[in-house]
């Protein structure tokens, strides 16, 4: 194995992220970039000019440095771009969401197990410091049974934000508003911790921009545990307020705000540990000690580690299509008004 594997970075909006990360990494070398827009490409090779600098995929896809491509490009076409990767020999890392249909992002499935490359999925939030804990102690059983969740992500966007670009809160290329490109994360953090979903019911709409898609969504999701959750996604709430994560079971209670743990109270513990787990995890970011890399850093680390090391990344296509189904089952109730179930993954 080379000491450093090679990377490509297509799409320089959020991929100014993995391509940090890539520079960060012990074992990756970031080759080359992609982006159409020749000032934001520009831009980024006069600030790294040992970085080649391509204006077509295509290119990329040729330079037989690279060995994992970052796809970071609007999600409606984050499928057709992956599978050219992967047809091409490359390893993907692709950004949330993994596309904006089920079936679309199944072709990234039939792809990945045709070629035998490897496909991991953007969903950095799973591993900020605070999840660690939580989900230890559901795999503990200390929560007991789940009950109920409730979920809200209240964030703000101004019109600005959606006319930027052309692409965003559109069917076609953002497959979604507030609930698919902001909220994605945490309903994909729902499904991971309180298991799988039986149906939604909800409602949609644009209340503040002027968009295809939607900026307000209010949903009913019951699971096959039998717990219920609510969950809220908006771009309206100005200036942006919170990310509510609330878990509630027969053994106790556990609230999350963004990164920042809010409340432990688990029937099983103490006054000491409610204590000890809210200074560890109250303010947000790692606790003292923990120098462990997170977010898009950790991601692309893990990506690279992956083909190094030969093992599966952590989120693999098949656990980020979850979420996608969810979502959509979102919006298909919101405009029949009826109970859906999520599509099989």
């Amino acid at each position: 194995m080379e000491d450093k594997i090679g990377y490509g970075v297509v799409g320089l909006g959020i991929g100014r992220a993995h391509a940090d990360g890539v520079l960060r990494s012990e074992r990756g070398k970031l080759v080359a970039v992609c982006d159409i827009d020749p000032v934001r490409l520009g831009k980024f090779k006069s600030e790294h000019p040992d970085v080649e600098a391509y204006a077509d995929f295509s290119d990329l896809l040729r330079d037989e440095r690279i060995k994992i491509v970052s796809i970071c490009v609007p999600s409606g076409i984050h499928a057709k771009l992956t599978v050219e990767a992967l047809e091409a020999g490359k390893h993907v890392l692709v950004e949330k969401p993994i596309d904006i249909t089920v079936d679309a992002a199944m072709k990234i499935e039939e792809a990945r197990v045709r070629t035998g490359l490897k496909v991991g999925v953007i969903f950095q939030n799973r591993f900020n410091a605070c999840m660690e804990p939580v989900r230890k102690a559901i795999d503990e059983g200390r929560l007991g049974r789940l009950i109920l969740g409730t979920f809200a992500v209240k964030w703000y966007r101004d019109q600005k934000y959606y006319d930027a670009g052309g692409w965003r809160g559109t069917w076609e290329l953002d497959g979604g508003g507030s609930l698919m490109n902001q909220a994605i994360h945490t309903v994909d953090i729902m499904q991971w911790l309180m298991g799988e979903v039986d149906t939604v019911t909800s409602y949609a709409g644009i209340h503040n921009h002027n968009i295809e898609t939607e900026d307000l969504t209010a949903s009913i999701i019951k699971f096959k545990s039998g717990a219920v959750a609510t969950f809220v996604s908006t771009t309206c709430a100005y200036p942006g307020i919170s990310t509510d994560i609330q878990l509630y079971g027969t053994g106790g209670s556990i609230e999350i705000d963004g990164d920042k743990l809010k409340t432990w109270k688990l029937v099983d513990g103490d006054e000491l540990e409610e204590e000890e787990m809210l200074d560890l995890y109250g303010s947000g970011g790692n606790p003292p000690g923990d120098t462990k890399v997170r977010g898009h850093a950790l991601m692309v680390q893990d990506m690279i580690d992956a083909v190094y090391f030969n093992r599966e990344p952590l989120v693999s296509p098949r656990e980020a299509i979850k979420s996608v189904a969810i979502v959509n089952a979102i919006y298909e109730s919101a405009h029949t008004g009826k109970p859906v179930k999520p599509k099989k993954v």
